[in-house]
């Protein structure tokens, strides 16, 4: 059987929210473009389409870990060294042109 496809007022109802959060959520690509149908400014909704997509949770990416060593920390004292020097020294010019 084809899915049915409601206006906006009945995925509001059906969601118990505003319709204006519905629109929200469209905006926000949280309710998918595959689950809805639009022709001009008129949508048309696959509720058990949206209600799969809201409770589906994608993958999220995987964490990066990182081994903190004293390498790594001086090396980044450097880098944090050396970027100050470098904003002092834009400072100073900035001075000078004054």
């Amino acid at each position: 059987m084809e899915p049915k496809y409601v206006p906006i007022e009945d995925v509001a109802k059906h969601f118990s929210v505003s319709i204006s959060t519905i629109r929200a959520w469209v905006r926000q690509k949280q309710i998918p473009q595959n689950t809805y149908i639009r022709v001009g400014n008129t949508y048309r909704f696959c509720i058990t389409d949206i209600s799969k997509a809201l409770t589906t949770k994608e993958d999220e990416p995987a964490m990066h870990k990182y081994t903190f060593t004293q390498e790594n920390v001086e090396d980044a004292e450097v880098s944090v060294a050396v970027a100050t020097i470098e904003d002092a020294d834009l400072l100073e010019l900035l001075d000078e042109d004054q």
